[in-house]
């Protein structure tokens, strides 16, 4: 684990990947998504919590069911995708932390203290959505990652009954060069770190 990844790994995975709007019309194969979560839950959460839960929105049938809560900005490029992910997060997290980490009991520091398992699971399903952007970038897929949308509605269709709420969406597919902006700036060193 001390060795660097080669300058062509990172450029795939940082430097010249981008956000994407156009898709090519090229399918992702379910073999390949359930490599990506395969990959992606090996990142590190705090008492390996995991709280992170995925819908892969693929057919068109379950796309016109996410497209009423779209933000009007984000239809046309979440229809033409050919997959969107919703990164959910599981607010009952803890109740798999017997599996999860059996070490000791961990299930009861959350237990009755909503406020720390709340703030626990938001920050981990955060963490393990931003896992998930890497990983699709290390298998060669490309993201356009987005908020706008209404949560609450796509948590109705498609977490009733449960205490799964949806956090971002990620539409994955091949990415169509053609649709990309010029890159926005970003902060220097200095800007937005400091070594104490």
């Amino acid at each position: 684990m001390s060795t660097a990844l080669a300058a062509t790994a990172l450029d795939q995975l940082f430097l010249s990947a981008r956000t994407h709007n156009a898709w090519q019309t090229r399918d992702v194969p379910e073999a390949l998504l359930r490599q990506l979560v395969d990959l992606m839950k090996m990142g590190p959460t705090s008492v390996n919590c995991s709280p992170a839960r995925i819908v892969f929105v693929t057919s068109p049938e379950a796309k016109e069911r996410l497209k009423p809560h779209l933000m009007e900005g984000n239809v046309d490029k979440t229809m033409a995708a050919p997959t969107t992910a919703i990164i959910a997060t599981d607010y009952k997290f803890y109740d798999h932390l017997p599996k999860l980490f059996p070490h000791t009991d961990a299930k009861a520091w959350f237990t009755g203290n909503k406020e720390f398992a709340d703030t626990s699971a938001f920050r981990n399903g955060s963490l393990q959505g931003g896992y998930f952007i890497m990983a699709a970038r290390a298998l060669g897929l490309d993201c356009g990652p987005m908020s706008g949308f209404n949560n609450a509605a796509v948590d109705a269709e498609f977490f009733t009954g449960t205490e799964i709420k949806s956090n971002f969406l990620c539409n994955l597919g091949y990415g169509d060069p053609a649709g990309l902006r010029s890159r926005s700036p970003r902060f220097t060193f200095d800007e937005m770190a400091r070594i104490v």
